[in-house]
């Protein structure tokens, strides 16, 4: 994307989100005295109440000083279970149930929002929650396209806003020791990083038939910018994740997490060209668009990444189900919510075998839980200023080889990538798939 596009990007997204109906209010009450108060609480409203909404949510009120004031998602029975659950866990009751995410962005006492929505809503309640002063805490993964992410940033950063990425892993202390390892030099030189989930728990959806929508949802809302199309149970609420139209399957739902470390440690912002296959080769039939198996082979400068992800099945590298391996000349560290270690390279000089440097026992994770700690520095960074740990830009640039490795596997072929201009380099094709369209009314571009 050139400077001048994204200009005309930027112009046609306020356009289009002023036309959903949102006006933007100028700077509230509560966030001039979320600037100076000393003891206040912070008022949060969250969009999307369910499974990482809530824990967002109830993470939030016990880090304490956190008032919820809304409670927002299209199915009526998410939101009835999440005020059940704060009343009886925090004694709090919002003032504001709503069906509608507008509504809680332009409430005038709310600080932050959460948004915990299905991929595909995520960069519109964003952008307008920061157009509205809102900070915000969004869900991985941060976008449904690479287009939708740089205008979160862009975004957030001309209204000067506080947004954290939910991978939690960025404050988990195991991930912080792996990488502050890796950074060290003792593996020497670095030459291939693998990252990968293997999630043995998920097996097949069977095909059920598209069926009269259900009492208490607004499920034309639920689709917003997504195209039309009968209501289904298999594509909402948790099996979204695999379908083109709201997700991007596991490569975006885990990578989100794994590859952010693999650039993490690797100090790195994209790759220069990806590579992808796969398909459903575990389950052929069933209900599911996005791939069951798919490997990507990610070029970066220097050293090269391999991404792999299946679906039924557990065993990945090292045994392990997830995790990342640095591999470099001297040694090998891998890491994963689990802990680290350090495996030493071996070297056969005159037919005897040697190690190339000690290893490094495993070592699990210390201190307090990553997911507490990550919404803590959230909350803490709202009244720094600071950037987060999974600052939006962070988040931004994890996603682009997640969305990279599969535009490369949707096209079915190499796809290079100009990392500084955002935009795939000689193949209009694959450069389509680096936005997304907008169902009507909804606009981004």
């Amino acid at each position: 994307m050139t400077d001048r596009s994204r200009r005309r990007f930027l112009g046609q997204s306020a356009a289009g989100i002023a036309s959903a109906g949102l006006i933007t209010p100028p700077t509230t009450a509560a966030s001039r005295e979320r600037i100076t108060g000393a003891n206040r609480r912070i008022r949060v409203g969250l969009i999307g109440c369910g499974g990482m909404g809530t824990g967002d949510l109830r993470d939030m009120l016990r880090v304490g000083n956190v008032e919820c004031v809304a409670l927002c998602d299209v199915d009526d029975s998410q939101v009835a279970r999440v005020q059940k659950l704060i009343d009886q866990g925090f004694n709090q009751k919002p003032t504001l149930l709503t069906r509608d995410f507008r509504r809680v962005i332009e409430h005038p006492e709310i600080d932050a929002v959460i948004v915990a929505t299905p991929d595909h809503w995520h960069a519109l309640p964003t952008i307008m929650a920061c157009q509205a002063g809102k900070d915000v805490y969004v869900e991985k993964p941060l976008s449904l396209s690479i287009g939708e992410g740089r205008i979160m940033v862009d975004t957030a950063r001309r209204h000067r806003r506080v947004v954290q990425m939910g991978t939690q892993q960025r404050s988990g202390s195991q991930f912080l020791d792996a990488v502050e390892y890796v950074r060290s030099g003792k593996l020497g030189k670095i030459r291939l990083v693998k990252a990968w989930a293997y999630q043995d728990w998920m097996g097949n959806i069977p095909v059920v038939p598209d069926e009269p929508v259900p009492a208490g949802i607004d499920y034309d809302l639920w689709l917003g910018p997504a195209p039309k199309r009968p209501f289904n149970r298999n594509r909402f609420h948790f099996n979204f994740r695999w379908y083109w139209d709201y997700s991007g399957g596991l490569m975006t739902d885990w990578g989100a997490h794994m590859i952010d470390i693999a650039n993490w440690g690797m100090n790195v912002k994209a790759p220069l060209a990806a590579m992808s296959v796969g398909g459903k080769f575990g389950f052929p039939e069933d209900a599911e668009e996005t791939p069951d198996t798919q490997q990507a082979l990610l070029e970066y400068d220097g050293f090269s990444m391999i991404w792999e992800h299946a679906t039924s099945i557990g065993k990945g590298p090292y045994d392990r189900d997830h995790g990342v391996a640095f591999h470099g000349n001297n040694g090998v560290l891998v890491v994963d919510r689990g802990g680290w270690e350090v495996y030493p390279e071996t070297e056969t000089v005159k037919q005897r075998k040697s190690y190339r440097m000690a290893g490094e026992p495993r070592r699990g994770p210390r201190g307090e839980e990553s997911h507490l700690a990550h919404v803590r520095n959230f909350l803490e960074c709202m009244d720094s200023r600071q950037n987060p740990r999974s600052d939006v830009e962070i988040g931004h640039n994890s996603m682009i080889t997640c969305h990279l490795a599969n535009i490369a596997f949707r096209v079915g072929r190499r796809v290079r990538w100009d990392v500084e201009r955002e935009q795939v380099i000689g193949d209009p094709e694959a450069q389509k798939l680096v936005t997304r369209g907008y169902r009507e009314p909804w606009k981004l571009a």
